[in-house]
């Protein structure tokens, strides 16, 4: 993952939020719920670390924005 940049969280409501998973099927449903409630940068692809387990993914939100709850 890289470093967080003051811009990328330059207003209230704006997050950057790094999930960490035991597998990639998890970390695509907790990014769909995360997409449900605000709006956000999407599902992402999730990046593995040799000799390392579990999944990584970095997800931006907008707490200030709705996201595509039907």
């Amino acid at each position: 993952m890289t470093c967080i940049d003051d811009g990328q969280v330059a207003e209230p409501g704006m997050v950057i939020l790094d999930v960490t998973t035991h597998d990639e099927a998890t970390a695509h449903v907790v990014m769909s719920a995360l997409e449900r409630s605000w709006a956000t940068s999407g599902v992402g692809p999730v990046r593995r670390e040799p000799g390392e387990s579990g999944g990584k993914a970095r997800i931006y939100a907008d707490l200030r924005g709705p996201g595509t709850r039907a």
